[in-house]
């Protein structure tokens, strides 16, 4: 790691000062990173395209635009990675599979990264992401396992990993990240990042392409501190008219409001949000900020249940629909035997067994579980609980064909007495019979294995709630614990300012064991 230039050290604003002040240049910040690529990446496996000549380029150019006195960004100079669901200009976008591995290089950027670009960001690559971004590890089979800086032997989470495994090592100080079932909150939250989603429609999608998970996924920057999220944030968000969701932009930059962040007058805590098992270690870690925050005046109000009913029945529908759409193309090509198993296998459930109705019985389900939350929020206009409710996994677990087919079958995911006739499910198992054994990290509650491990983010993608996580500390085996705070619709800031609250208050060191070697 370089001596001179740590990304972990210094906040973004201080970084992008410093390359507007001329005490450093855009390219010896650019060259930093791609040193660390060289030195860390063969470890963790965060970036899986680097392009150093066209960032040097980049760099170069912000350099000359200061010598020559024009003004430059507010994160002049900054590196980042993309994640590899999105365009990055010249690059090749994969969506971690190898059916888009030999694509062309997009020639445009993504509505963020084009954001992030005339903010001053020289992006340096592309981050690693599961196929079609639909698991909660990272790992495919073009470019494969990201692992967890904290424990190599871990995973970094999904589907942003990538980015998260760059940032906890300090590869490069910003990174871009999606969510749509936890994909920015469930890798933040264990690498040890404050992670943000903000509320649908906040940071614009607007690409050719419609949003590959409906109303579910947002996308957003990532980055180590919440104040350095908010600093990029300030640069993307706004309409764009390319985008039916796109918001307004808000009256005043986020920014400055987290300066001096105000402690929440009043907070809901429910331990398991009613429906999930958490792990011991992690619920003790959680209270333990929680009485923290209460003990520095919080009104703290417990809640045993916020949901009446299993909200993972409902993103289940609506992602095994989505996946079935982004995957159909490839039925009856060589790269359907190419796809991860489990993409399949979600795919072929959703097509056996999910109508029309269903979907829109999914969609009406959003509206109830909104509407249970806001019950919550109105009693206390922010809800905090565990991130993730299980120990991380190791990133590699695998497990047989047959084994994963019995938990999907016990677990209530589809019903064989009602699978469409015209879906050969018989075919299917075959099919992943003729597969090697499947890679399907399960983390612990109680030392006890579970697949679920993480499924306390995805009732807030289907009410579409400002959610973000912060690091509460860490179990016995030195993993980070995330806590999530969730706000009303379209209350972003005051999500942010009490990430912000928490982070002060907690004061913990939060740079990866893997990073300080």
């Amino acid at each position: 790691m370089n001596n001179t230039v740590d990304f972990r050290t210094r906040s973004l604003a201080q970084w992008a000062n410093a390359v507007r002040r001329r005490e450093l240049s855009a390219r010896e910040l650019t060259d930093v990173a791609l040193a660390n690529i060289e030195a860390w990446n063969i470890q963790v496996n965060a970036f899986v395209a680097v392009d150093a000549e066209r960032a040097r380029a980049e760099a170069d150019a912000i350099d000359a635009r200061l010598a020559a006195g024009e003004t430059v960004g507010a994160l002049a100079g900054i590196p980042i990675g993309v994640k590899d669901l999105e365009d990055a200009r010249g690059f090749i976008t994969t969506f971690g599979s190898a059916a888009h591995a030999s694509d062309m290089p997009a020639e445009r950027d993504s509505v963020l990264v084009e954001r992030l670009r005339s903010a001053g960001c020289v992006v340096i690559g592309k981050t690693n992401t599961p196929e079609f971004a639909l698991k909660g590890n990272t790992d495919n089979v073009t470019f494969g396992i990201t692992r967890n800086p904290w424990d190599l032997n871990v995973t970094p989470g999904g589907s942003s990993g990538g980015s998260a495994a760059a940032l906890a090592t300090g590869i490069v100080p910003l990174a871009t990240g999606s969510d749509g079932g936890g994909s920015i909150r469930i890798p933040s939250a264990v690498c040890g990042l404050s992670g943000f989603k903000p509320s649908l429609g906040r940071v614009p999608s607007g690409d050719p392409n419609a949003p590959s998970w409906g109303a579910l996924s947002t996308k957003g920057p990532m980055a180590r501190r919440v104040r350095d999220v908010v600093l990029a944030l300030d640069e993307v968000v706004g309409p764009y008219s390319r985008d039916l969701r796109s918001l307004p932009p808000p009256a005043t930059r986020w920014s400055a409001t987290l300066d001096s962040p105000r402690a929440p007058v009043r907070v809901a805590w429910s331990p398991t949000l009613g429906y999930m098992q958490v792990d011991p270690e992690i619920l003790a870690v959680c209270e333990q900020a929680v009485k923290a925050l209460a003990a520095s005046g919080v009104e703290v109000i417990d809640v045993d249940s916020v949901f009446t009913t299993d909200p993972r029945n409902v993103i289940s529908t609506l992602v095994g629909t989505y996946t079935l759409r982004n995957i159909e193309r490839y039925r009856g090509t060589p790269f359907w035997d190419q796809l991860d198993p489990i993409v399949v296998i979600t795919a072929e459930m959703a097509r056996a067994t999910v109508s029309g109705l269903d979907m829109v019985a999914a969609e009406d389900g959003c509206h109830r579980l909104n509407w249970e939350l806001c019950d919550v929020l109105d009693n206390a206009p922010l809800l905090l609980c565990p991130t993730t409710s299980g120990i991380t996994p190791q990133c590699f677990m695998p497990t047989n064909v047959d084994e994963i087919i019995k938990i999907f079958t016990q677990m209530g995911t589809f019903d064989v007495t009602e699978i469409d006739p015209s879906v050969d499910v018989n075919a299917l198992f075959d099919w992943l019979r003729s597969k090697q054994s499947i890679n399907l990290p399960f983390g612990t509650v109680a030392g006890q294995p579970v697949m679920d491990w993480s499924g306390m983010t995805q009732p807030f993608n289907l009410t579409r709630s400002p959610a973000g996580t912060v690091c509460a500390g860490f179990t016995s085996g030195s993993l980070p614990v995330g806590l999530q705070i969730i706000g009303r619709q379209h209350a972003d800031l005051e999500v942010l300012e009490t990430m912000a609250f928490l982070e002060d208050l907690l004061t913990i060191d939060r740079t990866a064991v893997l990073a300080q070697g």
